[in-house]
């Protein structure tokens, strides 16, 4: 299995940068995994919000492939503890899944067409973080993850 995790517009703070860059050499070690930036619209400012979650559901679907599982970082997905979440990890690379995509919408989340594609919602926080920040965490999760399930030091229980 391979994982990708997909977000709009690219990293502006450079440490942010650096500890996102840090775990993703870090989870390159357990599993194949991809982290694509879709660029931000053009003109955004021009545009509606629901023009804005139809533009970047466009743009976010493009990036599909028929097999892909797509599970949206949505605030009202379901919240899991990091060793729920390692095995929620797990059950898909039981399943026989070829990529599992994982993405980050934009400012005002996502088009109902991405939603209705999605195989599901996942919430990191009732909190309401930066999507800049949400990349580190969610990569920092992924990583943990897979230390959980190679029952090493890193998570301790």
């Amino acid at each position: 299995m391979q994982i990708k995790l997909l977000a709009i517009g690219k990293t502006d703070n450079p440490q942010l940068q650096l500890l996102i860059d840090d775990y993703q050499k870090r989870l390159g070690f357990y599993i194949k995994f991809e982290f694509e930036i879709i660029p931000d619209l053009k003109k955004a400012k021009n545009l509606s919000e629901e023009q804005q979650k139809q533009k970047e559901g466009e743009l976010i679907l493009a990036k599909l492939s028929n097999t892909d599982i797509l599970i949206l970082l949505d605030e009202n997905g379901k919240q899991y503890d990091s060793v729920a979440f390692s095995e929620y990890l797990q059950k898909h690379m039981n399943s026989g899944i070829k990529q599992l995509v994982f993405v980050i919408g934009g400012p005002y989340g996502f088009s109902q067409d991405v939603y209705h594609k999605a195989n599901g919602k996942i919430s990191l926080s009732k909190m309401t973080f930066s999507h800049q920040m949400i990349r580190l965490f969610m990569i920092e999760q992924l990583y943990r993850a897979f230390t959980i399930l190679r029952n090493e030091p890193y998570h301790h229980r």
